[in-house]
């Protein structure tokens, strides 16, 4: 797991180099404009909202003693709650959106990185967005029904370092998630894909590490998030394709030699 984790987070040398190479910023403003207007909205939001959840979770502390100490965990809590919560919606959101604008991209490295043996299914604009919505509203659910036990364990102290690192490494598991399925819609059915991540959840969390890293750089980490991230799972799991149809055709080869 840790050695893939390190694969996934190392797919990200040289990714600079290869957009450029191919000349792929024309296609990333529309995305970049989804991700700045997102991350601007759940911004305000996040700055609204936290005091009304520290001001609820408040009102659990009963005596009067310690209540001004406890009012101002509580705030620090409500905060953490609702930063957890919007970069779990902003992620999700920007995926989906920007899934047909990431497919062709994706398509183009893949063309790139295998040339004559560059083989995939046609999927249409639509399909791609719908794809993505697909994907991330389920990715969406499942990371909403592991996150809030683990942001009720937080208010444990001692507890809260565990489940930060946690919260964290599920965020990154999803991010990857979202990034390789631009390259897995056009190889993989939605359920082939569900298993094919599974089975390589290492990179997927090695890529959305430095995904949900970048997020925190103040507006150059929002703008290069997703060309970053999608070049370098592009490039990983193809190569990772590749890896599992090789033995599917030294196996093909075998019976026709045999019969």
């Amino acid at each position: 797991m840790f050695k893939n984790i390190l694969r996934g987070i190392r797919a990200y040398g040289g990714t600079l180099k290869l957009i450029n190479k191919l000349g792929l910023w024309k296609y990333f403003g529309i995305p970049m404009l989804i991700s700045l207007l997102t991350a601007a909205l759940i911004g305000f939001a996040a700055w609204g909202f936290s005091d009304n959840i520290g001001s609820f979770i408040a009102k659990a502390w009963v005596w009067e003693w310690g209540s001004e100490t406890f009012r101002s965990i509580s705030d620090f809590v409500g905060a953490a709650i609702v930063v957890a919560i919007g970069l779990i919606l902003y992620k999700h959101i920007i995926m989906a959106l920007s899934a047909p604008f990431m497919s062709p991209v994706s398509e183009k490295i893949e063309a790139h990185l295998l040339g004559n043996e560059h083989q995939h299914r046609d999927t249409k604009f639509s399909a791609q967005l719908w794809r993505g919505i697909r994907i991330n509203v389920r990715n969406l659910l499942m990371e909403l029904l592991f996150t809030i036990p683990l942001l009720i364990l937080s208010l444990i102290p001692g507890v809260n370092i565990i489940t930060t690192v946690l919260l964290f490494l599920m965020q990154s598991y999803y991010a990857g998630f979202g990034n390789m399925d631009y390259t897995l819609e056009r190889h993989f059915t939605y359920d082939d894909s569900l298993k094919f991540v599974r089975g390589h959840s290492g990179i997927a969390i090695g890529n959305g590490v430095v995904f949900m890293a970048m997020l925190f750089i103040p507006i150059v980490g929002i703008i290069l998030v997703l060309p970053l991230s999608v070049t370098a799972s592009t490039t990983e799991t193809i190569r990772l394709i590749q890896a599992s149809e090789q033995p599917k055709i030294s196996e093909k080869k075998t019976k026709e030699i045999t019969s």
